[in-house]
């Protein structure tokens, strides 16, 4: 069952990475993605490392208005709101995927695979160059 969920105008959207934000005290993290970490770096077609987490980051915070809606599918082992969101009319999830600051996340949806192929083919986002996978990124990095 979806629970859509607006936020007001007196609502604080607060983006902490690339695939997760708060809407006021709610903690909500984009179904079906995986961006990189905040600290994780990837490098470019030149072989240049650069800072995708925090480019990941600053691409959320343009897409996340204050008019954004998010559809509540299922709250996850950490308490979060696993949703959908949508700003101006365009949903975000899919968009992360599409501009290459976020994978599709398999393991939960083959929903944005297509988006996903098409990211990698025109080398967006992360695609320009290598990377860690986030979900390896954050097992090699555990402490």
């Amino acid at each position: 069952m979806f629970l859509a969920y607006p936020v007001s105008a007196e609502a604080k959207v607060k983006v902490v990475d690339g695939d997760s934000l708060f809407v006021d005290n709610r903690e909500i993290r984009l179904s079906g993605i995986d961006a990189p970490e905040y600290k994780q770096t990837c490098y470019n077609a030149k072989n240049k490392e650069y800072p995708c987490g925090k480019l990941a980051k600053q691409a959320l915070q343009k897409l996340a208005g204050p008019d954004t809606q998010c559809e509540f599918i299922v709250k996850d082992k950490y308490k979060r709101y696993v949703s959908v969101c949508y700003s101006r009319g365009i949903n975000i999830n899919e968009k992360m995927v599409e501009e290459g600051w976020a994978v599709a996340y398999k393991r939960y949806t083959q929903e944005y695979n297509d988006v996903e192929k098409q990211a990698q083919k025109k080398k967006k986002g992360i695609w320009q160059g290598r990377f860690l996978k986030p979900e390896l990124y954050r097992i090699l990095n555990k402490k």
